[in-house]
């Protein structure tokens, strides 16, 4: 009886390698799901620059810090950078000062990696995440399977509420309009 099966060596590193009587094409197509799975579950870091000027507004600055705070709590490296032009070249203290107020508005989700450091016309300095990405990562799926359940329920309740009845049902019948017939308006 022939069952069409290899013999595929499973573990050729152990002592005594492993083998398994299977089906090899079978095989071959289980590890490439296992091999495209475990790249799809890859977090990588990624490195997201947030830009500043030396002369920046209170609001913008705040919309740069909140910006850089979600790239940070989602495990993602920032890259500070400010930009100098003409005079402001000649003031690089200034600019190590915002650089590092930014730091410390920032410092509840993430370190300073590189000090800040003059770059061309640029002063740049790079800030770490204290979560890695894979853990922001399964907290953010955490979150949305607890909000699941709340959104299902929420979804069933209109459907436990009483049905409208159809509206042949709930409307009454027409009422012809009352026309006068001719006898009527010789009486009247």
């Amino acid at each position: 009886m022939e069952a069409d099966l290899d013999l595929v060596e499973v573990a050729p590193n152990s002592k005594p390698p492993v083998a398994k009587i299977m089906d090899y094409g079978k095989f071959k197509y289980e590890e490439a799901q296992k091999a495209k799975e475990a790249r799809r579950n890859q977090a990588n870091t990624i490195l997201k620059e947030v830009r500043f000027r030396l002369k920046i507004d209170t609001h913008d600055y705040e919309t740069k810090r909140k910006r850089a705070e979600g790239f940070l709590a989602a495990g993602d490296k920032v890259k500070a950078m400010i930009l100098f032009r003409g005079r402001e070249q000649s003031r690089p203290d200034q600019g190590v000062r915002l650089l590092q107020r930014f730091a410390e508005d920032v410092s509840e989700f993430g370190s300073v990696e590189s000090t800040p450091m003059i770059d061309g016309r640029n002063m740049v300095m790079v800030i770490g995440p204290h979560k890695t990405k894979a853990a922001a990562k399964a907290e953010a799926d955490a979150r949305k399977v607890a909000n699941k359940p709340a959104r299902a329920q929420e979804d069933a309740a209109p459907a436990a509420a009483p049905s409208i009845p159809d509206v042949a049902e709930a409307a009454p019948a027409p009422v012809a309009a009352a026309v006068p017939t001719k006898e009527e308006e010789k009486d009247a």
